[in-house]
C-alpha cells in the first residue's frame, strides 16, 4: 500500500483528515523537503491534498485559514504559495479562454495524425506505456496510471521529458497527465505544460537535468545520458488577447430551484443558502477530458466526489439529489430533476474554463428554452484572487498578505 492511497477516498472527511494528518509539517519542514520525491510510497513531505483541492471538497480557504492558526504566514509561505499557485492558473486561464479552445483543437488534430502516422503512434505508444528505454520516466508513466498521482517535482521533469527528450507533441503530453490524475485541472495541467514548453512565460523553458533527478529522488534514479542537454522554446502562431473575467451571479434570489453538483465544486452546502431548494442533480463529466479513454483511478476518484457531495446536499438542503447514469446529456438530467420537484431554477457552483464550463454552456440555451433559469455562484475567493492573475505569478504572490488578511477579517469561506 502506497502512500498515495490516503488521497484514495474522495470524501470531505477524507480531506479534513488528510489536513490534519500534514499540518505539523506545512510550516518549515515543508519548504525545506517538498522538492524531494521519496516515492509513492512515501508522500510524507507533501500534502497530498491537491486531488481534494481540486474538485473542491475542501476549500483553498479552508485550508489557508487551518495552516495560518497553527504558524505565522512567514513560516509557512512555501506552502501558502503553492494553494495559490492552482488559483493563479485558474485566474489567468479565466482571461485568456483561447489558451485552453486552441489546445483543445490542436489534440484533436495529433490524434488524427496518432491515428495515420506510424513514427508518431509509435513513439506515442513508447511513452504512454512505458516503454522508453528511460527507466526514471518508465516508472513514473506506470506509476501515473496505477495511482492517478505523480509528485509536482516529478510532473515537471516527465514533460520536459517528454517534450526535449522523445520530442513528442506538448498537447499529447497534457492530455495524457489530464486523462490520468487524480487532480487534473484544466487550468493547472495545461498552462504547467505550457510553461515547461516555453510558451507561458514566453521563451523560458524547463530542462530536467540528470543531477537533479539523482539528487531529489535520493538517488533513485540517475538517467546520466539519456536526457536531452538543452530545451529551446516552442512556439505558436495564435495571439491569446487577454479578455475580463465573465461576469457571475452574486446572489441567489431565494426562488424554489435544484441544485445542479458537478466536478468543479462538491461543497455546495457553504455557498449555496438550503431555503427553497427543493432538489437536485449530481452530474460527472470525466468523459468530456479527452477523446481518448480517461484513466481508471481519475473517473473513480471523480465520480466518488460527485457522490460524497450529494450524499451531503441530500442531508444539508434536505431533498432528493438525482444521479444521471448518462453523464454525456446534462440538459436531459437537469430538466427531469426540476420537473421532479416543480420548479424552473438550477443553482450552481461557477465553472471555470474546461469541460465542466464547455457542458453548462451547451445546455444553457436548451434549458432557456424549456424556461429554466440557470445560475452560477462564484466564491468570493476567487473573485479576490483571479483579478491579480493577468500575467506572471508575481502579480498575485506580492498580493498574497493583503489577500490573506482581507479574507481573515471578512471570514470568507473559512468555515472549519
Amino acid at each position: 500500500m502506497s502512500a498515495f492511497d490516503q488521497a484514495e477516498r474522495p470524501t470531505r472527511a477524507a480531506a479534513f483528515a488528510r489536513l490534519g494528518a500534514f499540518l505539523p509539517n506545512s510550516g518549515r519542514k515543508y519548504a525545506t523537503s517538498r522538492n524531494a520525491d521519496y516515492g509513492p510510497h512515501d508522500r510524507t513531505n507533501v500534502s497530498m491534498l491537491s486531488p481534494f483541492i481540486r474538485h473542491r471538497l475542501i476549500l483553498e480557504s479552508e485550508v489557508l485559514a487551518a495552516v495560518l492558526a497553527r504558524f505565522a504566514p512567514s513560516t509557512a509561505e512555501k506552502f501558502i504559495q503553492e494553494v495559490f499557485w492552482r488559483t493563479y492558473f485558474k485566474g489567468w486561464l479565466e482571461q485568456r479562454p483561447s489558451v485552453w479552445t486552441v489546445y483543445r483543437h490542436n489534440l484533436s488534430t495529433l490524434l488524427t495524425e496518432l491515428d495515420e502516422g506510424a513514427q508518431l503512434s509509435r513513439h506515442y505508444a513508447q511513452a504512454v506505456e512505458g516503454r522508453t528505454g528511460i527507466d526514471c520516466f518508465d516508472a513514473w508513466t506506470r506509476e501515473l496510471i496505477e495511482t492517478g498521482y505523480l509528485h509536482n517535482h516529478t510532473r515537471m521533469w516527465f514533460a520536459s521529458i517528454w517534450i526535449f527528450t522523445l520530442k513528442l507533441p506538448w498537447q499529447l503530453g497534457a492530455d495524457f497527465f489530464y486523462r490520468h490524475l487524480l487532480d487534473g485541472d484544466p487550468a493547472s495541467n495545461t498552462l504547467s505544460w505550457r510553461w515547461v514548453a516555453g510558451l507561458h512565460t514566453k521563451g523560458k523553458t524547463y530542462l530536467a537535468r540528470p543531477d537533479n533527478i539523482r539528487r531529489y529522488t535520493n538517488g533513485r534514479f540517475a538517467p546520466v545520458g539519456q536526457l536531452a542537454s538543452s530545451a529551446p522554446p516552442m512556439d505558436e502562431t495564435e495571439s491569446h488577447v487577454r479578455r475580463a473575467i465573465p461576469e457571475a451571479a452574486n446572489a441567489y434570489d431565494g426562488s424554489p430551484a435544484i441544485v445542479l453538483i458537478t466536478e468543479e465544486d462538491c461543497n455546495l452546502e457553504n455557498l449555496i443558502p438550503r431555503d427553497r431548494i427543493l432538489g437536485g442533480v449530481a452530474c460527472l463529466a470525466t468523459s468530456a477530458r479527452s477523446p481518448m479513454p480517461v484513466g481508471e483511478p481519475a473517473r473513480r476518484f471523480a465520480a466518488g466526489a460527485i457522490e460524497d457531495a450529494a450524499d451531503r446536499a441530500e442531508e444539508h438542503f434536505g431533498c432528493a439529489i438525482a444521479r444521471p447514469a448518462d453523464e454525456r446529456d446534462w440538459a436531459r438530467a437537469i430538466k427531469d430533476a426540476s420537473q421532479d420537484a416543480s420548479v424552473s431554477t438550477v443553482v450552481t457552483a461557477y465553472a471555470p474554463v474546461g469541460p465542466v464550463a464547455e457542458q453548462l454552456a451547451l445546455c444553457r440555451s436548451e434549458l432557456e428554452n424549456d424556461g429554466i433559469r440557470l445560475i452560477t455562484l462564484r466564491r468570493e475567493f476567487d473573485d479576490l484572487a483571479w483579478p491579480h492573475a493577468t500575467k506572471g505569478f508575481f502579480g498575485l504572490k506580492s498580493k498574497i498578505p493583503g489577500l490573506l488578511e482581507r479574507l481573515q477579517r471578512q471570514d470568507v469561506d473559512f468555515l472549519l
